[in-house]
């Protein structure tokens, strides 16, 4: 079977659905998703992003020639993209596309973790982690040990104060080096760490010791490496959006002040 499956939405939404997408495989699959989370998919047997194949077309205007033929080739197409876009989801109505459409993100009023929804989805049983295989070892006693804090998200209500991440950083710096990153929409901060290839970067961060950020994609992708993280979450809630993996701690906070601090990892 050639299978296709369409994956809109951000860096986080991306990885807490991934053991939903690598459960869809079969003997051939193809995954498009938003242009920057293209390297992340290493379990299919092409990606694309959704913006270079015209798909944003379909529904609007006339879409390229060939994006017709391609997505006739597959016998079944899943997709997460369209949920907001009636006039897509009419167009492949009336084509009588092989698609079956899920909701992109879950409701306001879910109460489950979001991986295990994007499981329930697909038929799969929840508990799932999410994990991105890297080409780079875990830090060991033969490498320098070192902490990365990526103190942003894509939200500003979601940030813990620069100022206490600082403090943070400066008790860590007692015990390894401290390394900041950041991401391409993130604001300008000094000696931060830019990587733009998101496989690249979780390389990188697979490498550390210990990473500490907001709730943000970042923060995610660091957890789907194995790294030990430390996440800190404000208004949302960890129950439904927290990383997920052993070597995750999350505290909580209101008003930059920790309500919660758990051991480090």
């Amino acid at each position: 079977m050639r299978r296709l499956v369409l994956r809109p939405g951000a860096l986080g939404d991306l990885i807490l659905s991934l053991p939903a997408l690598e459960s869809l495989r079969t003997g051939y699959m193809e995954v498009w998703v938003s242009g920057p989370n293209v390297p992340l998919i290493r379990f299919a047997d092409r990606v694309r992003s959704i913006a270079g194949t015209g798909l944003d077309l379909l529904g609007v205007t006339d879409p390229p020639a060939h994006l017709m033929d391609q997505l006739f080739s597959f016998d079944s197409i899943v997709s997460w993209y369209g949920a907001n876009r009636p006039e897509f989801r009419e167009m492949t109505k009336s084509l009588e596309l092989p698609i079956t459409f899920h909701d992109a993100l879950p409701p306001a009023e879910n109460i489950q973790h979001a991986t295990d929804f994007y499981l329930h989805q697909v038929g799969c049983p929840p508990g799932a982690i999410p994990g991105i295989r890297c080409d780079a070892a875990p830090c060991d006693a033969d490498r320098e040990p070192f902490a990365v804090i990526h103190p942003f998200s894509g939200s500003r209500r979601k940030n813990w104060p620069l100022e206490k991440f600082r403090a943070l950083a400066r008790g860590l710096e007692r015990t390894m080096p401290v390394r900041w990153c950041a991401g391409r929409e993130d604001p300008a901060l000094e000696g931060a760490i830019h990587i733009d290839d998101l496989y690249e970067l979780a390389c990188w961060l697979a490498r550390a010791s210990l990473y500490i950020g907001n709730d943000s994609g970042i923060t995610h992708l660091a957890a789907a490496v194995g790294t030990p993280v430390l996440a800190l979450f404000g208004p949302t809630n960890p129950a439904v959006w927290g990383p997920r993996n052993a070597h995750v701690r999350i505290a909580r906070w209101s008003s930059g002040a920790v309500l919660e601090l758990p051991g480090l990892p």
